[in-house]
């Protein structure tokens, strides 16, 4: 009870409620974000895409959150958290039901469209919920309090995971394999394509309209219900200017390398995640099936981060980030060196490692930052999410590089594309080192 006290309580004031509530916001962003990853595998299969350009799902997703998150801070400046996190959950809900047209018009490209109008959405969430999260209680226990909410991310991510693995992947026709194990869609008759594809694209609409809907009750939820107020929402009255506040950021070193390093995290979670599936295709494992590691690799993932917010009350959170990094990297450049099962439940690993490096890379970048600074400090923290949009299209075409053979240097294609993530973590491990050294000195 102490533990909970110190981090949801402040001077004789209860967080519980607004706690729960905002949290539940987590595992909403986590559905959208671990549906969306096995997306790319099937758009790849049923509308004949290559790698590289089925990866531009992952472009639009987190194209959404580099677009958005600026306007959705000085949105959130203006107005207030409340007022952010509706708009949020609005975009959110439009975007999730634009996959209806998307699905019957058979394009691709509305497709993206409608994730990148849901991830503006998430952008204003994002922005909205982590800061706020990090105000309700003592600064003291801000980066173990946003450890703790966001380790009902990956539960909604389970349950994203879950609808591809047994409801969507499944039951998608194009995926359908001969006895070899090969994929026999690119075999069929246009017309036969064609009906396949139609009931393909409906499967995948689905969960995104259920999802919307869900959303929209959530919505009505928080507009009838009363925030509190924070050292951080008052400080919106503050007359400082954006100008003052960029520069404040600016010259702040922890928070300017806490962005770049957000970034790389967040490219190497997505890559790392998403491309699952190629590495398991390689090894003649069918679609739905590869989605299950993909399952397990979060459940490790959950359990970790539970893991990681106990370890912080006796740890450091920078030193344990500089940990997970190595522990990351190692797992990763196993996944890259040693083929077959072995090396899938290498890449499955990773996801143990990743547990606790976004929360705590956001939480340590805002641990110095003003209060009037936070909401503007959090956009370009959540812009970084952007890495998730650019280096996955660089790993697909690395994959594609292959080419039919799909081998380089003697490795499978898919092996040697997460030299990506390798590097990644070791900028990941950097940071968390710097930051380790650096509190020791001051």
């Amino acid at each position: 009870m102490s533990q909970k006290a110190s981090i949801l309580h402040h001077n004789g004031v209860s967080y519980v409620l607004p706690f729960i509530v905002i949290t539940s916001l987590f595992a909403l962003w986590g559905f959208a974000n671990d549906i969306t990853n096995p997306m790319v595998a099937a758009f790849q299969t049923v509308m004949e895409l290559p790698a590289r350009q089925a990866s531009m799902i992952q472009f639009a997703f987190y194209g959404g959150y580099a677009t958005m998150a600026i306007p959705a801070a000085l949105f959130i400046r203006r107005y207030s958290y409340k007022s952010g996190i509706l708009l949020g959950l609005s975009l959110y809900a439009v975007g999730a039901f634009l996959f209806i047209p998307a699905a019957a018009q058979q394009s691709f490209t509305f497709f993206c469209c409608s994730l990148y109008i849901l991830t503006f959405g998430l952008a204003f969430l994002e922005t909205t919920a982590n800061p706020f999260i990090l105000s309700l209680g003592s600064k003291e226990t801000s980066t173990r309090r946003l450890n703790l909410a966001q380790a009902f991310n990956p539960m909604g991510s389970l349950c994203g995971m879950a609808v591809a693995s047994l409801i969507v992947l499944p039951n998608l026709w194009s995926d359908r394999r001969d006895a070899a194990g090969k994929i026999i869609f690119g075999t069929l008759s246009e017309a036969e394509k064609a009906d396949i594809r139609l009931h393909d694209l409906a499967i995948i609409r689905d969960p995104y309209v259920c999802i919307g809907i869900i959303v929209v009750i959530m919505l009505v939820v928080i507009a009838v219900m009363k925030m509190p107020k924070t050292q951080e929402t008052e400080a919106k009255s503050s007359d400082a200017s954006v100008r003052t506040t960029l520069s404040h950021l600016f010259h702040n070193r922890i928070y300017r390398e806490g962005v770049i390093a957000q970034f790389f995290y967040v490219a190497a979670q997505i890559m790392v995640w998403t491309f699952i599936i190629q590495y398991a295709d390689h090894l003649g494992i069918n679609k739905a099936t590869a989605q299950t590691y993909n399952i397990v690799a979060m459940s490790l993932f959950l359990c970790s981060r539970f893991l990681a917010t106990m370890l912080m009350k006796y740890l450091n959170g920078r030193l344990l980030l500089s940990i997970f990094g190595i522990g990351a990297a190692l797992a990763t450049a196993g996944c890259i060196l040693i083929e077959g099962m072995t090396g899938l439940y290498c890449l499955i690993a990773i996801s143990f490692f990743m547990s606790l490096m976004f929360p705590t890379i956001y939480g340590i970048a805002l641990e110095n930052v003003e209060p009037f600074d936070t909401t503007l400090g959090a956009a370009f923290l959540v812009m970084a999410i952007v890495g998730g949009a650019c280096m996955p299209v660089l790993q697909g075409s690395i994959i594609d590089m292959g080419g039919a053979e799909h081998v380089i240097c003697g490795l499978p294609s898919v092996n040697v594309s997460y030299v990506l993530p390798f590097v990644c973590f070791l900028i990941i491990t950097l940071y968390g080192f710097r930051c380790y050294l650096a509190r020791d000195k001051k």
